[in-house]
Formats: C-alpha cells, sequence, structure tokens
C-alpha cells in the first residue's frame, strides 16, 4: 500500500509539474504579441521580461538597431529577460524568433517599422447604409402550393449565410430582381450562383405556385442594412473608419459582405440607458442626402468599416489631429473617449482596466470601464451606437470601443487601433 501511495504521489507531482509547465508556455506565448510595430526615428522600448532568448532576422542591413547595436546580415542574439530598444532609420521588417531553451520554438514574432502617422479623430455619430453583395439568405420556410400541399423548394439548396449572386446568369443587386424572375418563371427551375462562405456554387431551385397564382421558393431575404454609429478617424489622404467591429446581419449573426453603401450625417433623438442584462442604444435619425453624405462605404471588416470622404464634403469631424499609439504604448489606467451623446462631440473619462498584447481576439484587445460620472448618467455607461468611439491615452489615439458587457454597460471592450488602420 505504501509503494502503491508513493507511486500516486510521484504521478501527481509529476502531473502538477507539467501543468504548469505547460500553462507558463501558454501565458507567455500568448503574452507576447504575433506582431509589433515601431515609429521609424524613435527609440522604442519593449519590455517582455521573460526568462527566454530570441534571434531577430532583418530585410535591411544596419537599418534596425537593437540594443544600440545595428542589426547587421545575418541574425542576433537578444535576452528577453532585459528590456529590449530597437529604433529603426526607415521603414524596414525584420522577424524575432523565441525559443525555450534554445531550441525549442516557442513564438515567432513580424515586427515593422512604419512612418509616423497621425489621423483627424472622429466622435461624431454617423448612419450607415450598406448593401450586400448579392442577396443574402436568412433562411428556408414551407410553402403551400395552390394545390393545399406544402413544398420546402429550397430545402438542401438555400441556407442561412448563403449569398445569391446571380439567377439565370443575371447579376442579383437587390431583392426586386429576384422578386422579377420569380414573377416571371412560370414555374420553371431558377439556377442559382450562390456563395458560400469563400466557395462558389450552382444550385437550382423550382418556384411554387400558390393559390393567390404568384410564384415563391420559400426563402427569407436581405438586401441592405443600416444603423447608427461613431466615426473613429479620417486620414489625411480622406479615408475613414469606424465602429472598430464589423455589421453583422440581425437574424444569422453572418458578417455582411459589403458591396456598396454610404455613410451619412446623423442626429441623436434618444438615449436608451444600458442595464443589467439589457444594452442601451442611441436612437436617432440618418440624413440620407447628398449634402449629408460623408463618403462611400467600401469595405465592411471584422474590424469596422472604411471608405473614402467624398470631394468637398461638408461634414468634417470636429476633433482634433492625434498622433497614433501603437498597442505596446498602451497601459492600463487612465484615458478618455470622444462620442456624442446631446449634439456635440465630448471627451469622457474611462479606465483601461485589461490590455490583451497578443491580439488574439482583434476586437476585444482593451477592456475598458466608464468612470466619467456624466456620461453614466446620461447613458448608464456604453450603449449601442457608441461603437467607434475614439480612444485617447497620453495625447494618443490608441483604439476604438467595440463591444458593451450585457452583465455591466459600465464595462466593454476596445481595439487596438493599428487594427483598424490595418484595413
Amino acid at each position: 500500500m505504501k509503494k502503491k501511495y508513493r507511486s500516486w504521489l510521484v504521478a501527481a507531482l509529476v502531473l502538477n509539474i507539467m501543468v504548469i509547465f505547460g500553462y507558463g508556455i501558454y501565458y507567455y506565448k500568448n503574452s507576447v504579441p504575433g506582431e509589433i510595430r515601431i515609429i521609424t526615428g524613435k527609440e522604442e522600448q519593449l519590455s517582455f521580461l521573460f526568462p527566454f532568448s530570441a534571434k531577430i532576422h532583418g530585410d535591411s542591413i544596419g537599418v534596425l538597431e537593437v540594443n544600440k547595436k545595428p542589426l547587421e546580415k545575418g541574425s542576433m542574439k537578444i535576452d528577453l529577460s532585459d528590456a529590449v530598444t530597437m529604433e529603426a532609420s526607415e521603414t524596414t521588417n525584420a522577424t524575432m524568433e523565441i525559443k525555450l531553451f534554445g531550441f525549442i520554438p516557442l513564438k515567432k514574432v513580424e515586427i515593422s517599422a512604419v512612418s509616423p502617422q497621425s489621423v483627424t479623430v472622429g466622435g461624431s455619430a454617423i448612419g450607415i447604409h450598406v448593401e450586400t453583395d448579392g442577396i443574402l439568405v436568412l433562411g428556408t420556410t414551407s410553402v403551400t402550393g395552390e394545390d393545399k400541399m406544402t413544398y420546402e423548394p429550397a430545402d438542401n439548396r438555400l441556407k442561412s449565410g448563403d449569398y445569391i449572386m446571380e439567377v439565370n446568369g443575371i447579376p442579383m443587386k437587390e431583392k426586386e430582381d429576384l422578386m422579377k424572375l420569380l414573377a416571371e418563371s412560370d414555374g420553371s427551375a431558377l439556377h442559382c450562383r450562390i456563395r458560400r462562405g469563400k466557395e462558389l456554387m450552382e444550385t437550382a431551385v423550382t418556384p411554387v405556385r400558390t393559390a393567390d397564382g404568384s410564384y415563391k421558393i420559400g426563402t427569407w431575404i436581405r438586401d441592405d442594412t443600416q444603423g447608427i454609429g461613431t466615426l473613429t478617424y479620417i486620414t489625411h489622404d480622406g479615408k475613414f473608419g469606424a465602429l472598430g467591429h464589423g455589421i453583422t446581419d440581425v437574424d444569422t449573426g453572418v458578417l455582411l459582405e459589403a458591396g456598396g453603401g454610404n455613410a451619412y450625417d446623423a442626429e441623436i433623438l434618444r438615449i436608451v440607458k444600458g442595464e443589467p442584462g439589457t444594452p442601451g442604444e442611441l436612437s436617432g435619425m440618418i440624413h440620407r442626402s447628398e449634402e449629408e453624405r460623408l463618403g462611400e462605404v467600401e469595405k465592411n471588416t471584422a474590424q469596422g468599416i472604411f471608405g473614402t470622404v467624398k470631394e468637398n464634403c461638408r461634414i468634417q469631424p470636429r476633433g482634433n489631429v492625434y498622433e497614433i499609439g501603437l498597442k505596446q504604448q498602451v497601459k492600463k489606467g487612465k484615458a478618455t473617449i470622444l462620442c456624442e451623446i446631446n449634439g456635440t462631440v465630448n471627451e469622457y473619462e474611462i479606465e483601461i482596466q485589461q490590455v490583451d498584447y497578443s491580439n488574439r481576439n482583434h476586437a476585444k484587445g482593451l477592456v475598458i470601464k466608464i468612470t466619467d460620472k456624466e456620461l453614466i448618467e446620461l447613458t448608464g455607461g456604453i450603449v449601442q451606437g457608441m461603437s467607434g468611439s475614439p480612444i485617447i491615452q497620453n495625447g494618443k489615439l490608441i483604439g476604438a470601443v467595440t463591444h458593451v458587457f450585457i452583465k455591466d454597460s459600465t464595462k466593454g471592450y476596445g481595439t487596438f487601433i493599428e487594427n483598424m488602420l490595418q484595413q
């Protein structure tokens, strides 16, 4: 019995050591970002403070200095247990390979030296109208034919999240295009070209004639969406970014693939305060006129919507020009956000509570808490419509608000601004 007990103790000890070791590796691996940017002409200090070594390989000879030493041809070994300084005289790229015990690969980090950048910050409410690239299928249903029998013409042919691109060789830009072909079909099969994920497929759906003489294929569809969000920035060359997260369909949860659209000036008319379990929202009016149009929406991505400001646009962001702050410059502690609640863009105090430098989830790199009493009194914290509100820390634009915590509307997530600018 003593031998068995001793064996169990040894096995438990070994298991605990393995678990602790594995967790340590997981922690260190996810504490290091997969990519690091530094500003040319400025010395950047990176404090990993990890008990590992790394090798840095550079694209250009003598452009990048690491710990005051030029990175020459080949590689340079560095100790990550001490602070590391980097400075580049011009834009360049390098790779840092981190290895455990000097031979077990732990992580590869891409390092980019980029030119200094500043943007005009937003904070103003905007109305967004996005047209889908094709017709989005929300779901399928049954159809009662004129013979009172029940049919499911789209079953196993179309499914939620599909995009109908063409029908009988005709491009589908809006719902009316499909409705017209249905009315003219006389019950003949519709040959559809659809996009499912990244794959293009062909399928055929035969319409069913109903009691009123119309033809149906038992499919719920959508061709556009609109809503209110917050403008994050406008670059010097007239590119804008907003929201900080993508526009998804409310029924399917699918990221809408934009086939075009516009951003307009918006007016906040009503505030629904957030409560535990129920997110609040900013309700308002979108001024959909050419005079009130900000510009064209060109991309809808997981990092937000992006586009180009129209020429002679009279709608200008009401903020100032701020330098971009890179993610390694973001620290826990005090910061502010810019947003429009009562007709003007105001600055409100927040606290950055967590920073995920690994950037695993681009839309949730920051955990923030609203501390400004005035904003909490007005909205209860973060509400829908505030997504995209610029986050300012130490005089730099470092991110944008993305989501609210359902259980606590004073808290939410933010994204690093460099994630948006990459788009």
